[in-house]
């Protein structure tokens, strides 16, 4: 028996097709638009093609070992606590060029609060992080207050604050370092273990005793522990993740670095925001420069060089946009771990270290081009 309505029949089953194909089609775009949308997209294909170049490169030369594995992990965390900081900066569409003279200048107020004003190491690290509070806080202030551009602010007080702790620390000691901030008076101070310390030293003690990893000529592990610059790190990437992705504060930074005038009218404290983010970039660097002088013993007003840079490196390679309003910590993370394996791995593949900045110069290129490119593809996969 033939069909009454075969025009309507064959319709609806070309529309029924048609449908289908069209919402797999659409399935397919959203699952590669959201993957790609992501910022550490590009930073995991960096983090790949690093550590299978060091594996068949390093291969067999400790590098990969417990003691090669911590040794990249220590170099990484510091730099990936300042890159926390200034990746949330870069996604609120501002920059801080002074968080490596932050660093030497809270060296310096803490080791002057222990050798010339006697206070205990606890007060005087509470000491350096309320001055670095404040500091944060006036280059905020000056940004917002006079709408000159951040990088222009920072620079100048870049050098302000590297100048102030060369000139101080010549004057009260005669030379650029601050000596035995850590002495016999103040050697078993809980604050040393909570920036210095190490994790689950008994567990590598018996690793080592048992030949799990090796041992040194005085019987101790190789690897005395996991260090706490390293929870330090994963603890402020954790916080500063759930931030951006669930708080409202990190809907604002967001907000904020996309289109500040547009965040301005619908009610985002955009100046808040800033000022508070300008205080958490000076608060890291307070944080780098405790952990190095309670593991070293002294400040030193050298330390810090350059480290802004190498800051905006990794969240750069981690897929921050210097244009604002794109990023993430998880990022940043990734970027400040690609660099602590370079660092290290050059080192055990005997490649001469000159070459590492000239490295570092062409990853920051290709992540650059990389996130130009995917930020095209999702553009148009819309």
């Amino acid at each position: 028996m033939s069909d009454p309505h075969p025009t309507a029949t064959k319709t609806i089953q070309i529309t029924k097709k048609g449908i289908g194909s069209d919402s797999k089609r659409i399935a397919r775009q959203s699952i590669f638009a959201s993957i790609m949308r992501r910022p550490e997209s590009g930073a995991i294909s960096g983090l790949v093609f690093v550590y299978v170049f060091f594996l068949l490169f390093a291969n067999g030369s400790g590098m990969f070992g417990a003691e090669g594995m911590m040794n990249i992990f220590s170099v990484a965390a510091e730099l990936g606590i300042l890159g926390v900081s200034v990746s949330m900066l870069m996604i609120a569409g501002e920059f801080d060029l002074s968080i490596g003279s932050m660093v030497a200048l809270s060296g310096l107020v803490l080791g002057v609060g222990v050798t010339q004003l006697g206070l205990s190491l606890p007060v005087a690290v509470m000491m350096a992080f309320v001055f670095s509070l404040m500091i944060g806080a006036f280059n905020g202030y000056l940004v917002v207050r006079t709408k000159l551009p951040s990088f222009i602010v920072t620079l100048a007080t870049m050098f302000i604050l590297r100048g102030v702790a060369v000139a101080v620390t010549r004057l009260l000691t005669g030379k650029t370092q601050i000596s035995y901030v850590v002495n016999d008076a103040n050697q078993d101070s809980w604050a040393i273990s909570i920036f210095s310390g190490h994790l689950f030293s008994g567990l590598f003690q018996y690793l080592a005793e048992h030949g799990v990893i090796a041992m040194r000529p005085d019987g101790l592990a190789a690897v005395q522990g996991i260090p706490m610059s390293i929870l330090w790190w994963l603890v402020i990437t954790g916080i500063a993740t759930w931030v951006l992705l669930r708080t409202r504060l990190g809907n604002w930074i967001f907000a904020t670095g996309g289109d500040v005038n547009a965040a301005r009218n619908m009610g985002v404290p955009v100046d808040r925001v800033k000022i508070l983010l300008f205080m958490f970039s000076a608060l890291t660097a307070t944080l780098f420069a405790t952990i190095q002088v309670l593991e070293s013993g002294s400040a030193d007003t050298m330390r810090g060089i350059q480290k802004e840079f190498e800051a905006i490196i990794a969240a750069v390679i981690g897929g921050s946009l210097l244009t604002g309003g794109y990023g993430s910590a998880v990022g940043s993370m990734i970027g400040a771990l690609i660099f602590g394996t370079v660092q290290v791995g050059m080192f055990y593949t005997g490649i001469d270290t000159d070459w590492f900045k000239v490295f570092m110069g062409l990853m920051v290129l290709m992540a650059v081009l990389f996130n130009d490119y995917i930020r095209k593809i999702v553009t148009s996969s819309r």
